[in-house]
């Protein structure tokens, strides 16, 4: 199995870089490959997903990042906008696009707070992926 891995270089030093770790601790335990490809910001992973999931040797795809609460609704705007268009992509190339920006409403502690569930989603896409095509 090889998965896709996109992961946000915002908030890279605190946040994303260890969600990446975790994630691909994930990977190395259940020996799947994988692939990454890192994007400025949250708003840029859903490219990079498709070009992933367009491909054959490529059986899933994890996104990782944090989408922090500022003084507008912007992360709610991002953070739905990802949501729908990873779910819209899953459906259209039958393969799991699985979400793991953390966000909408989230404080800088809950993201840090929420850097192991990157771990999780990862199992979530690896156990996708063996559902899907057993």
């Amino acid at each position: 199995m090889k998965l896709g891995i996109v992961v946000s270089e915002f908030y890279w030093e605190d946040i994303t870089s260890k969600m990446l770790d975790e994630a691909l601790n994930v990977c190395k335990k259940k020996k799947v490959t994988a692939e990454i490809f890192k994007v400025p910001g949250s708003f840029d992973i859903p490219l990079p997903v498709k070009k992933f999931l367009m491909r054959k040797d490529i059986d899933g795809v994890v996104t990782l990042g944090a989408v922090i609460k500022g003084d507008t609704a912007h992360d709610e705007v991002i953070s739905f906008s990802l949501a729908k268009t990873l779910q819209e992509l899953s459906l259209q190339f039958e393969k799991p696009a699985v979400l793991g920006v953390n966000g909408p409403r989230m404080t800088w502690e809950q993201g840090v707070e929420r850097i192991s569930r990157a771990g999780d989603v990862t199992e979530a896409c690896i156990r996708m992926c063996q559902l899907l095509h057993p």
